[in-house]
């Protein structure tokens, strides 16, 4: 089991779940985590990934945000449940509203630059800092990779990456990049991501599953979860994780 760890970003304090390897670290890595927030799915991904030898710390970002933590995750719980999921959806648009201020990005961003800080200033992480986040998480991984050149790695699960080619151009690490081909909205956009990246020269690596949708990595959520996509991608982080340069 992890611990809780205390970080400060623009203006406000918040809070972050570490979780440790048992022996020497492979790396370290930033989880962001999906619109519900600091799940214990989340937690359980960051321990997943200390079990495998990185350290992992997924901070908690929902106040960043201006979204209410305690909400989304009930709002979240709804969604996943059929008998509930229709009237649970209005709610989570209108919960979901800070999301269009320019501030609340800005504050998330500052937030896990901070975070992003502390990992590369470790020991563990020094050189050697991926990111993989989910749905929101996998935006913002996209939009790490984007700002931070110091970056090892991005794994963005059915992420958002409206860019154009010029501020594609500053990615300097890798891409591993999930969807799912039932997930409309984003694979209508994922050609022409693909041929951005392409065309702004980063290594962009995308894999889509059929029989899959969104979210398919959350086994917490039966009516999304697709077990064979997700073993199947989580192999690919590991190796993808196992390349990462050495720490200096």
């Amino acid at each position: 089991m992890g611990t809780m760890i205390d970080f400060a970003a623009a203006g406000q304090d918040f809070q972050a779940y570490r979780a440790e390897p048992s022996g020497p670290a492979r790396g370290a890595v930033l989880v962001v985590h999906e619109i519900w927030g600091l799940v214990p799915h989340i937690k359980d991904v960051a321990d997943r990934l200390a079990a495998e030898g990185y350290l992992a710390v997924a901070p908690d970002v929902m106040a960043l945000a201006g979204l209410d933590a305690v909400l989304m995750a009930e709002l979240g719980e709804r969604r996943s449940d059929p008998a509930s999921r229709d009237d649970a959806q209005p709610k989570i648009r209108a919960a979901m509203a800070p999301l269009n201020s320019p501030d609340g990005a800005a504050r998330v961003m500052a937030g896990l630059s901070a975070v992003f800080d502390y990992l590369d200033d470790s020991p563990e992480g020094a050189g050697r800092t991926s990111a993989v986040g989910f749905c929101f998480g996998g935006t913002y991984a996209f939009a790490l990779a984007v700002a931070e050149p110091r970056l090892a790695g991005a794994i963005p699960f059915y992420g958002h990456a409206d860019y154009p080619v010029a501020e594609l151009a500053a990615i300097t690490c890798p891409i591993l990049a999930f969807y799912g081909a039932d997930d409309t909205r984003l694979m209508e956009v994922l050609p022409v991501l693909s041929e951005r990246m392409a065309e702004a020269g980063v290594d962009f690596r995308a894999t889509v599953f059929p029989d899959a949708g969104h979210a398919f990595f959350n086994d917490s959520n039966p009516a999304m979860y697709r077990p064979d996509a997700a073993r199947a991608s989580w192999q690919q982080v590991l190796d993808f994780l196992a390349d990462r340069p050495a720490a200096h």
